[in-house]
């Protein structure tokens, strides 16, 4: 046993990359996961800095400073930012306040429903039936209640934590922008010079990762956006809230799409009946779902890694158990990733059976 061990790490980690590559990848692995929750800021910092590095350097191409380009694509950023904090913010917070309050009316609507179903389906509902569901929804309600009511109470205590990010987060884009070259260079100096895996994998992840991270962000804002539209039109209570559920959604690919679709059926239910109006919201929503899985997903992630749904799935459930939202977010492209480190060790193995 202690033979076949010895010629599997022979094989793979006699190359000096191999080497560096696997202790770069625990060390950040280990750093994220035991120091990740102290690190929030700087680790948001850098996501929002790598995104806004593509409008900074077409700026430079122009002839601009990175100075320049970096305060001219900060001040931007930062405006779009009030305006979504100031304008759309708000605007969710009191649907979500109103949704709350119609919960306790919802609720005696679904359970009058339930309890005349025994005498209008006597051979296939029985009060008992009824009175055991009933329970178990009363129960489950003042569970999200207690969480509900817990979580407040605990964003309350983080107010001044949120602050401070909201100030230091933009420093830290901003510098970052601005010094890209000084940290880089900074950066490689604590990496030993047999790094050939190293510059492999990045070259094959850095496009794919922008491309994904940028696809993922205009998909939100087109199924956010043509969702709140569409529920408006229809005239469907909440809208903005169940629109930007709908946007967020798609981060969790295939389960998003289905948890989703029981808050807007559920309204929608309660607000018209079983009736047209219903299976018109149940329909649009069928329909905005269809053209995102079959014509902007493939439009916008052409280039992403080609995954299977296990894989994709898997990748969620772990890395947002590990770091909730930010993982569901990077799950596929740390699970391509985790693809690109396994190909470049085999590769680099494959190079060196050759070369023998």
């Amino acid at each position: 046993m202690l033979h076949i061990f010895k010629q599997w790490y022979t094989r793979k980690f006699s190359d000096p990359n191999a080497i560096t590559l696997l202790m770069l990848t625990l060390g950040l692995a280990a750093a994220l996961y035991f120091f990740g929750t102290y690190i929030i800021p700087v680790m948001v910092a850098l996501v929002i800095a790598y995104l806004l590095d593509w409008p900074v350097s077409k700026l430079m191409r122009m002839g601009s400073s990175r100075i320049v380009s970096s305060t001219i694509v900060m001040l931007l950023f930062s405006g779009v930012a009030i305006s979504i904090i100031v304008g759309i913010i708000p605007v969710l917070w009191q649907q979500l306040s109103n949704f709350v309050q119609d919960l306790p009316s919802m609720v005696e609507q679904g359970k009058t429903y339930l309890l005349t179903l025994p005498s209008n389906y006597p051979e296939l509902v029985n009060p008992e039936q009824i009175k055991t569901i009933l329970s178990s929804v009363e129960g489950h309600v003042v569970t999200i209640g207690q969480t509900v009511l817990t979580t407040s109470l605990n964003s309350l205590k983080n107010v001044v934590a949120w602050l401070v990010y909201l100030i230091l987060v933009p420093l830290l884009v901003f510098f970052m922008l601005k010094d890209k070259d000084v940290l880089v260079s900074g950066f490689e100096q604590f990496i030993p010079k047999e790094r050939k895996l190293i510059s492999q994998v990045w070259q094959e992840m850095n496009q794919q990762i922008m491309n994904y991270i940028r696809g993922k962000i205009f998909e939100i804002l087109i199924v956010g956006s043509t969702t709140f539209i569409t529920f408006t039109i229809l005239d469907l209570r909440y809208a903005a809230l169940l629109g930007t559920l709908v946007g967020f959604s798609v981060l969790i690919p295939f389960v998003g799409a289905a948890l989703v679709t029981i808050p807007v059926a559920l309204v929608a239910l309660f607000q018209f009946g079983v009736g047209s109006e219903f299976w018109y919201v149940i329909i649009a929503y069928g329909v905005i779902q269809a053209l995102d899985g079959n014509l902007l997903v493939p439009l916008l992630f052409s280039e992403a890694v080609d995954l299977h749904p296990v894989y994709i799935i898997v990748a969620v459930l772990f890395f947002g158990g590990l770091w909730g939202f930010w993982g569901v977010f990077f799950a596929i492209p740390l699970a391509s990733l985790v693809r690109a480190l396994l190909n470049a060790w085999s590769l680099s193995n494959h190079e060196k059976a050759e070369s023998a």
